[in-house]
């Protein structure tokens, strides 16, 4: 084993849970929130505008499941148990788990490598595309919901690496987004932007992995 590299953290929205994209008014932005306001028959623009002030404070842990509810579908008029069934299937429907992926970070596990999560969710995609039946596998989890604060803030990547007990250059790091890669390279982690399965192989082989 590479005595360099003994760990590899992964991302879960758009690395181990690869979601659809839609492109609206020129933007690329996921698939989740166009389903979300088709269902429940308003725009895009208006979903966002309902979620705004909440949606990053529950992200943070900052704002509780129940209130984050009881806000939004207040401010959509709509019944709470209607609107949270909905968003948790957006996520169901427009994520799909990257099954070749995990089976490779469980291949490295076997190999001697800690593996690691490190995600920013808000309680209801946790409840869809966090399948405990794999987050058990992972030495350490870490989701922004649940610890009070989420990337790119670097006291998330600092306290990872201290659950790992390891020195930030023996980390691996696979993010989707290079905002969340930054900090990252800045603490002394290795990093890898995530483009897709076949790309991250070819970068971790750089690494011996």
């Amino acid at each position: 084993m590479d005595n360099k590299i003994k760990a590899v953290i992964f991302d879960v929205g758009g690395v181990l849970a690869l979601g659809k994209f839609v492109k609206i008014k020129g933007k690329k932005r996921r698939a989740v929130h166009e389903y979300i306001s088709q269902k429940i028959g308003i725009s895009v623009d208006q979903w966002f505008d309902s979620i705004d002030y909440f949606y990053p404070k529950a992200i943070e842990g900052k704002i509780s499941e129940k209130k984050t509810l009881d806000k939004i579908s207040k401010n959509l008029n709509i019944n709470k148990n209607k609107l949270k069934n909905i968003i948790i299937q957006a996520y169901k429907k427009n994520f799909i788990q990257n099954k070749r992926l995990y089976s490779f970070a469980f291949n490295l596990k076997k190999q001697g490598y800690k593996i690691a999560v490190l995600s920013n969710q808000w309680y209801f995609s946790k409840k869809a595309i966090i399948f405990p039946r794999y987050m058990k596998k992972f030495n350490v989890v870490v989701i922004s919901c649940d610890v009070g604060m989420r990337k790119p803030n670097p006291k998330i990547y600092k306290m990872i690496i201290k659950k790992l007990k390891l020195s930030p250059r023996e980390t691996i790091f696979i993010d989707d987004f290079i905002l969340n890669i930054q900090p990252a390279k800045k603490l002394g982690m290795k990093t890898i932007l995530f483009k897709n399965n076949n790309q991250l192989f070819r970068d971790l082989k750089k690494f011996n992995l």
